[in-house]
């Protein structure tokens, strides 16, 4: 089975349009491609609580929770406003850019 294209990727900075951070903005951390979601620095964040054993104390942990894809929108590199992402040829290569200010993304 193949993967998802998605039009995001780990690395670039994402807003969150829906959920309890709604506005706020993170970097993606990691792709969970066959989910169709993604893990967001500072977003989504949960407790885990942790049972002590030999190895490590016990204790209660706070980590990012998967976000779902189409609750993200690539944050716009000039103003920091979602927008939507092209895909352009320059210079015989295939570029992502953004479409609210026409900006190359990551180029």
């Amino acid at each position: 089975m193949s993967q998802p294209k998605y039009k995001i990727k780990t690395g670039d900075t994402v807003v969150v349009l829906a959920g309890k951070d709604k506005g706020k903005t993170g970097e993606i951390k990691k792709m969970l491609m066959q989910d169709g979601k993604a893990i967001v620095g500072g977003i989504n964040m949960v407790q885990r609580h942790r049972k002590p054993s030999m190895q490590q104390a016990g204790g209660i942990d706070n980590k990012e929770a998967p976000v779902h894809i189409s609750n993200l929108a690539l944050a716009d590199p000039k103003t920091g406003k979602p927008t939507k992402v092209g895909y352009r040829i320059e210079d015989g290569k295939k570029v992502r850019f953004a479409k609210s200010s026409g900006d190359v993304i990551n180029g």
